[in-house]
C-alpha cells in the first residue's frame, strides 16, 4: 500500500524537485527520474526537497533522461 501511495506522489510530480514558480514538470521529466526516485532516494519519499537533494547527490548514478533534466536547470 506504501509502495502505490509513493507511486501516486511521483506521478503526481511532487517526489522530487518543485520547479521554480510559474513552472512546472512534463510527463517526460517526471517520467525520466521516476525510477531514479525509487531506486536511489526511496526512503526520502514523499519529501520532495529531500528527495530533489538526494537525487543531486547521487547525480553520477541517475540515469541519462534524468541527468539531462538536471543539466537543464530544472
Amino acid at each position: 500500500m506504501q509502495k502505490l501511495i509513493a507511486l501516486g506522489i511521483v506521478l503526481g510530480g511532487i517526489a522530487f524537485a518543485a520547479p521554480a514558480p510559474g513552472q512546472s514538470y512534463t510527463e517526460e521529466e517526471r517520467q525520466a527520474c521516476e525510477g531514479d526516485a525509487f531506486r536511489l532516494c526511496g526512503n526520502a519519499i514523499p519529501d520532495q526537497e529531500r528527495v530533489k537533494a538526494c537525487l543531486i547527490s547521487n547525480m553520477s548514478k541517475l540515469s541519462p533522461a534524468c541527468r539531462r533534466m538536471f543539466q537543464r536547470g530544472r
